[in-house]
């Protein structure tokens, strides 16, 4: 009997330029949906100066062939514009914003503020038993400060989703 290898899944970060127009979220989350595909984040934004277009950035995870076909079957949707993969497409910035709230007293507070500053995250908010952090990075970045705060109060955490663009003049 053969083996048939499966081609690793692999993440995708796909910026989509759509017109600005109700119901253009739902059709595109549809069709993630419909074809059993995973959407790990999703962010929208108006792009526009007379806010007729949006930005729509999806991290996704699959092999290139189910990727390839996310791509193809956006594009064929009518108010889709553009439909740009970052991670194929070459060097890309990404970065998301969380806030993260901390509770704690004595040397955990001292442990969570020394930690906050080597990450550069900033202090938005405080009580005498609770800080909240707010932290830019990678997904990466803010993975590897919310498994810190575990250890040292972790109460809450809130994620605005990735936003990527392509690094040099070239737009996406």
């Amino acid at each position: 009997m053969m083996k048939i290898k499966q081609t690793e899944a692999e993440r995708h970060v796909l910026n989509i330029t759509v017109d600005n127009e109700a119901g253009i979220l739902a059709k595109i989350a549809g069709l993630f949906t419909a074809r059993g595909y995973n959407i790990d984040s999703l962010t929208v934004a108006d792009i526009s100066d007379n806010h007729k277009v949006s930005r729509i950035t999806i991290v996704t995870q699959g092999p290139p062939r189910v990727i390839d076909q996310i791509e193809a079957q956006l594009e064929r949707l009518v108010p889709v514009h553009r439909v740009v993969d970052l991670t194929q497409s070459g060097p890309h910035v990404e970065r998301e914003l969380a806030l993260i709230k901390v509770a704690g007293k004595g040397d955990n507070r001292v442990e969570a503020l020394r930690i906050a500053e080597l990450f550069r995250a900033k202090v938005v908010d405080t009580t005498t038993e609770s800080f909240i952090f707010e932290l830019t990075g990678t997904p990466d970045k803010i993975d590897s400060f919310i498994t810190l705060m575990r250890e040292l109060g972790l109460v809450e955490v809130g994620r605005t989703g990735v936003v990527g663009m392509m690094r040099g003049p070239q737009g996406a």
